[in-house]
């Protein structure tokens, strides 16, 4: 198989990871009391700006689905760097999507990659659309299924090492957009920015930063793990020259977020991620493609450790 396709599958995997906010906090989000007062109708003092993010969190959890329309940015220094859009239906509960990924950061580095590519997830299974030039060398199947339960078998199980890592992965999965909202709530700084127009909509703009320090205390995902593992996963974490976490969020006179941009600073540069939703609470049925169209990954890595 060329290294390109590994690479855009590894790109996908990446951008999925970020959309489905595997490493996003589990907090509950604050204060289940607050008002559901639309953005409009709340004073801006930091007591009310709370109430505003609260009640942003418990309606998206509430929807369970939105459009979703998102573009990432990686600095140049972080493979290639490069953009990558992403467009189509998520899902939060259950855990289901199907987007469409496209940009320069698909290519595999020798110009044959695919302008677009589509990848569907639901069951804890992702189906990765590689396109018809890499169907034809895997026996017209262009779907690569990859099943997110066998990969946490593979790695050693759910209860140790980096099986557990990626339990807690798949445990996270089933996250919104609601949970980035809870993050922010955890920012020592958290403002009111005004009122501003995004995508034709009156809005209210908020923002908020944690360090490092901050957003790991503020995980509860972390408390799963033994002191030993925390304190390796903190040790990577800042091996990789992570220093703080930046959110923006723009809040609807209906109280939901029309925009959310994240930033995660890092030795590298800047990762920037901003994501547009709308029409909560659509219709997500997501389907997996027919088996006869897929090529599963985990019998492909068998094979090749035979080989």
């Amino acid at each position: 198989m060329k290294n390109a396709m590994w690479k855009r599958a590894g790109v996908a995997l990446s951008a999925t990871a970020v959309i489905v906010g595997v490493a996003g906090c589990q907090d509950d989000g604050g204060d289940k009391k607050a008002a559901d007062k639309p953005a409009k109708a709340q004073a801006q003092g930091p007591e009310d700006t709370s109430k505003v993010i609260q009640t942003a969190y418990k309606k998206t959890s509430a929807a369970k689905s939105a459009k979703v329309r998102m573009t990432m940015e990686m600095p140049a220094a972080a493979g290639g760097g490069g953009t990558l859009e992403m467009t189509g239906v998520q899902g939060w509960d259950p855990a289901v999507m199907d987007i469409t990924y496209k940009g320069a950061m698909l290519d595999g580095g020798d110009g044959t990659g695919p302008k677009e590519m589509r990848m569907i997830m639901r069951d804890n299974v992702m189906y990765m659309d590689m396109g018809a030039a890499q169907a034809a060398e895997m026996d017209g199947k262009r779907w690569m299924k990859m099943d997110l339960k066998a990969l946490t078998d593979a790695a050693g199980g759910g209860d140790k090492g980096l099986g557990k890592s990626m339990t807690g992965g798949l445990e996270n999965m089933n996250q919104d957009p609601a949970q980035q909202l809870a993050l922010l709530l955890q920012s020592p700084d958290l403002k009111h920015v005004g009122a501003e127009k995004v995508d034709g909509v009156e809005t209210q703009h908020y923002k908020g930063t944690l360090t490092l320090d901050q957003m790991l205390a503020a995980n509860k995902s972390f408390e799963a793990f033994s002191e030993e593992e925390r304190t390796k996963m903190v040790e990577g974490v800042k091996k990789a020259g992570v220093t703080a976490y930046d959110t923006q969020v723009w809040v609807g006179e209906d109280g939901y977020p029309v925009r959310m941009d994240v930033g995660v600073k890092t030795k590298e540069g800047s990762m920037k991620m901003a994501a547009h939703y709308s029409d909560y609470g659509t219709k997500s049925d997501v389907q997996a493609p027919p088996a006869k169209d897929t090529v599963d990954f985990m019998e492909m890595l068998q094979e090749m450790g035979q080989g």
